[in-house]
C-alpha cells in the first residue's frame, strides 16, 4: 500500500508548486470509513484520503468539473483535475459548474459586480456576471454571524434574508436546499454578507434541490 501511495504522489509531482497550495476539489459526500476527508472539505493537490470496505466519499473538481465517486478499500490521491486512485473503484462524470467560483471573492470580481449592480439601475444593458450557479439552491460559503442577503436585480420584489448566527455547517456553510429555499432559474442576483457582494446568475436549466454542491457554490468572505 504504502508503495502504491508513492507511485499515486509521484505521477502528481509535476503539479506547480502554486496548484499544490491552492483548494482544487470539494468533498460533497463521504459515507462508511474515510480517513483524510470530511464533508465539505477543501482539497489540495497531493492530498491523500484512504477509504474502508464500507466507505465511499464524492470528490469534485473545482477547475475541470469532474465528479468523483469512489468506493471500496483503497487510496486515493488529489490532483489538479482529477483524482489518482488505487485498487478503490472510481466512476466520473462531467458536471456544470463555474471554474471562476474560487475567485469569486476577489477585487476583481467584486468591482465587476459593482459594474453589473450599476448597469441595473442606469437600466443599461449589464456585463456578464462573475459567477453562474447550476443549480437554483445555492450553497453560501459564509462565515459567523451577520445577515446574508440575496436579492434579485432583473425583477424587482424578490428578496431573501438569512439571519446566520454562526451554526451553519462548520460554522459557514449554508444550504439553500436544505432550508426548503431555491432562487428563479435564469434570474440574475446579488449575494451580500458583511462587506462582500457577489453578483451571479442562475442558469435558465437550473434545477432547485440538492443538486452537485460544486456547481452552485458561492463563496462569501
Amino acid at each position: 500500500m504504502k508503495f502504491a501511495i508513492a507511485a499515486c504522489l509521484g505521477l502528481l509531482a509535476l503539479a506547480s508548486p502554486a496548484a499544490a497550495d491552492s483548494p482544487v476539489a470539494i468533498v460533497e459526500e463521504v459515507q462508511g470509513k474515510v480517513t483524510g476527508a470530511e464533508f465539505m472539505d477543501y482539497l489540495t493537490p497531493k492530498s491523500v484520503i484512504k477509504i474502508g470496505d464500507d466507505g465511499s466519499v464524492v470528490l469534485s473538481y473545482l477547475k475541470s468539473c469532474r465528479r468523483e465517486t469512489i468506493s471500496g478499500l483503497g487510496t486515493v490521491v488529489v490532483g489538479t483535475d482529477e483524482s489518482a486512485v488505487h485498487l478503490a473503484d472510481l466512476k466520473a462524470e462531467k458536471t456544470n459548474c463555474d471554474s471562476k467560483q474560487l475567485n469569486a471573492t476577489s477585487r476583481e470580481t467584486r468591482e465587476a459586480a459593482a459594474a453589473v449592480v450599476r448597469s441595473v439601475a442606469n437600466n443599461t444593458p449589464p456585463p456578464i456576471p462573475p459567477l453562474t450557479l447550476y443549480g437554483a439552491s445555492p450553497f453560501v460559503e459564509a462565515k459567523g454571524r451577520g445577515k446574508l442577503v440575496v436579492e434579485r436585480l432583473d425583477v424587482t420584489g424578490e428578496r431573501v434574508q438569512v439571519d446566520l448566527e454562526g451554526r451553519q455547517f462548520k460554522g459557514r456553510f449554508y444550504d439553500f436546499a436544505g432550508a426548503g429555499r431555491s432562487l428563479t432559474p435564469g434570474g440574475l442576483y446579488a449575494a451580500t454578507f458583511g462587506s462582500s457582494k457577489i453578483v451571479f446568475r442562475v442558469d435558465p436549466q437550473a434545477k432547485p434541490g440538492a443538486t452537485p454542491i460544486v456547481g452552485r457554490l458561492v463563496r462569501m468572505e
